[in-house]
């Protein structure tokens, strides 16, 4: 089974970028969706964005125009770029990948930290 791992987060102010990376220990050509989901302190895990393996997207509301979501298949990882980032933004990231429709894989996830 795939195992992914998480790298990029850290700590940036208000306005700055981040690039997150998700590394996959198998191939992820067939793999379909891959993802990016977030979790704030005291909240619920929520889909930040997500990725097919045709190079579909799709984009929570909060941050569309702000992030893109991008998979390199040859490197077997996918990337999520982070521009115009907000304290709201501010959670661990977790890296997904729905290997068929009853199993589905978790990174350990990485901290993102906006201050203001």
């Amino acid at each position: 089974q795939v195992q992914l791992v998480e790298s990029g987060g850290g700590l940036v102010q208000a306005g700055g970028s981040l690039r997150l990376s998700c590394a996959a220990s198998g191939s992820i050509l067939r793999i379909n969706p891959m993802g990016w989901f977030r979790q704030a302190p005291g909240k619920q895990r929520e889909l930040v964005a997500r990725i097919t393996s045709g190079g579909s997207t799709n984009y929570a509301d909060s941050v569309k125009g702000r992030f893109t979501i991008s998979r390199d298949n040859a490197k077997n990882t996918v990337y999520l770029q982070m521009n115009s980032l907000k304290p709201e933004d501010t959670a661990v990231y977790y890296c997904n990948a729905q290997l068929n429709q009853y199993v589905e894989v978790w990174g350990q996830g990485t901290l993102v930290t906006v201050s203001s």
